[in-house]
């Protein structure tokens, strides 16, 4: 088998910072292969460079043993080379098949129109020959986040592509459609296509790729065989230390209610109740934990318990302070801190810089804006403490937000929310989007804070990450708490069958927390 792809000696610098160091990659063709590395550490400029998003300051990328050299992206798809991004480039109100099409389009009647029939034949041919299950006629803003990653991968393919780069493919998926865009991959493998994508999740890269190359500091330190590597070996090339791999938690002593949620009901923008009668007494030095699949009225109880959302009837209290009607800035006088969901939107103001984005929610403070005035330099050193102390990539507080990676942007979240000090800290998916390094600081820091007496809400979809972490752990389906369990004893069966509403008999509840007041 060939080589599909060799990367020689690629060497990508912006200012103060070189992204790429001379790194080589070599794909064979008809394969999956897995770059994997710590967020910051050159995965994606690498791969907008195979792209022609960026030139290289050094080395030659090859395709098919040839020399190329592609000045825009235009040349990379013309070559046979697709790209699908983190954040999806389709049009809304567009169909699928005009989306995929685009660029692309079927022309009639000597090129004076686009043959519409002829373009959704097309697609429902090719989409059938894939084994992917996409509606021609649907329009994009109707259709899962998953099915638009096939219409992004369906576009690349209807242009030419013969190399497909995804950046970070799973980060928005459930684990169904993780499983499902695996199945996709081996299609395209078996087509003699080939796949490299970007990831930082060990087990994703164990499970779908058949070789792995780990980048660390903008250099290739290895490139193994997905069978016969481990996932201790392969966080330890991505970090350059051995990492922990479970969260080291010690049994909890969990004191008074700090977070009370009472009756909780909900709706959504379209009037629809998303949040049926929720109750949770989250207490001191516990972490309570919410796992459930996505969709299931989690976002809607995280915004209405930070002040986002107004609930239809409930209470919220903290320290037994009744907040239900106060602000989202009066609930962060009040000792709360939020890690949002998503980050680009609720997180950051991405055209802001990082100075910017660390005095978010903290303004009005006399911390900050002593006699009504903001204090910059203050303020530039705040940003700059979280930017050590978390390893935000590149390490330069004029940094814009939208500059940074995703999992970058993350960890400088944490860090500001967790810098306030806070009573209450709601997490929702902490950790979405970051590597496994960072992955454990994050870790350590929420049980540093369960230690120090404080009170944790957690919120995320990975059920490794609320088994390890939570105390207890209540399971929501449509709307609903179903029930609350000890993390340690309820096995994953248990778990999956409670989030899809079904009550395993013998299912480990605990309505209580364990030493606490009953």
């Amino acid at each position: 088998m060939s080589a599909a792809v060799y990367l020689e000696g690629i060497t990508k610098r912006f200012p103060g910072v070189v992204a790429n160091d001379e790194v080589d990659l070599e794909v064979e063709e008809g394969s999956i292969h897995a770059l994997l590395g710590e967020n910051g550490a050159g995965k994606t400029t690498l791969m907008n460079v195979l792209y022609g998003l960026y030139q290289p300051d050094g080395g030659t990328v090859h395709l098919d043993g040839e020399p190329r050299e592609f000045e825009t992206p235009r040349d990379a798809i013309d070559a046979g080379v697709g790209m699908i991004h983190q954040h999806f480039m389709l049009v809304d109100t567009l169909t699928t098949a005009e989306n995929i099409v685009l660029g692309h389009e079927p022309r009639k009647w000597g090129g004076l129109a686009i043959d519409r029939v002829r373009a959704d034949r097309e697609v429902r041919e090719l989409s059938r020959r894939y084994g992917f299950d996409v509606d021609p006629e649907a329009r994009v803003e109707n259709v899962s986040v998953g099915v638009q990653q096939r219409v992004e991968i369906l576009k690349a393919l209807y242009g030419g592509a013969d190399v497909l780069i995804l950046d970070e493919p799973t980060a928005v998926l459930t684990p169904q459609e993780v499983a499902d865009l695996f199945e996709v991959f081996d299609e395209l493998a078996a087509e003699d296509k080939t796949i490299i994508f970007i990831t930082h999740k060990l087990g994703e890269a164990m499970e779908a790729a058949d070789d792995i190359t780990v980048l660390r500091n903008g250099k290739n330190v290895g490139t193994v065989d997905a069978d016969a590597t481990t996932r201790e070996e392969l966080a330890e090339l991505m970090v350059g230390r051995e990492v922990l791999l479970e969260a080291d938690k010690e049994p909890a002593d969990p004191g008074a209610v700090g977070l009370a949620v009472s009756d909780l009901r909900v709706t959504d923008d379209r009037g629809v109740e998303q949040v049926r009668g929720v109750d949770i007494d989250a207490r001191e030095g516990e972490v309570f934990g919410i796992a459930g699949v996505d969709g299931n009225g989690q976002s809607e109880l995280v915004e209405a318990v930070t002040g986002l959302r107004t609930p239809e009837s409930g209470r919220v209290e903290i320290g037994g302070e009744d907040v239900t009607d106060r602000s989202r800035r009066e609930r962060i006088d009040a000792g709360m801190a939020y890690i949002p969901e998503d980050r680009q939107e609720r997180g950051l103001v991405m055209e802001f810089d990082l100075v910017e984005n660390g005095l978010l929610g903290s303004q009005h403070t006399s911390e900050f804006a002593a006699g009504g005035r903001i204090d910059w330099e203050h303020t530039r050193e705040h940003a700059e403490e979280i930017i050590a102390e978390y390893d935000v990539r590149p390490p330069n507080a004029d940094a814009e937000s939208a500059s940074l990676s995703g999992g970058n942007q993350q960890k400088f979240i944490v860090g500001r929310e967790f810098a306030r000090d806070p009573d209450v800290i709601v997490a929702s998916h902490p950790t979405r989007g970051v590597d496994v390094g960072s992955i454990e600081f994050i870790h350590d820091r929420l049980l540093d804070l369960r230690r120090a007496g404080k009170t944790v809400l957690l919120v995320s979809s990975k059920l490794d990450e609320v088994q390890q972490l939570s105390d207890r752990l209540g399971v929501m389906h449509e709307g609903e708490l179903v029930d609350v369990v000890d993390p340690d004893r309820v096995t994953e069966e248990e778990l999956g069958l409670l989030m899809a509403g079904e009550t395993p008999e013998d299912a480990p509840s605990i309505a209580d927390p364990p030493g606490g007041d009953r």
